[in-house]
């Protein structure tokens, strides 16, 4: 099974900006979509952004137009560029498979959003 490790997060002051990565054990080549999470503690882990094979990108309303993600099969690697960070963005960011079931789970990289 694919591991997932993130990297990238930080503390940043509103209207920042961040890109986190994630790199993979394995091939992604193959998964057909993945995917940028995020979860707050105590709340549900939530998609924000996803990528197919074919590039098309999908993005929650929270952060569209304000979040790119991109991939790179080639090097088994997801990013997630976040510009205009609102404090709100605050939360563990992870990236999975964003069809069927996702697999484990990284350790997660965190975002802060503050001044």
């Amino acid at each position: 099974q694919v591991q997932f490790v993130e990297s990238g997060g930080g503390l940043v002051q509103p209207g920042g900006s961040l890109r986190l990565s994630c790199a993979a054990s394995g091939s992604i080549s193959r998964i057909y979509v993945m995917g940028w999470y995020r979860q707050v503690s105590g709340n549900q882990r939530e998609l924000v952004a996803r990528i197919f094979n074919t590039d098309t990108t999908h993005y929650a309303d929270s952060v569209k137009g304000r979040f790119t993600i991109s991939r790179d099969n080639a090097k088994n690697t997801v990013y997630l560029q976040m510009n205009s960070l609102k404090p709100e963005d605050t939360a563990v960011y992870y990236c999975n498979s964003a069809i069927g079931t996702p697999g484990s789970w990284g350790q997660g990289t965190q975002v802060t959003v503050s001044s």
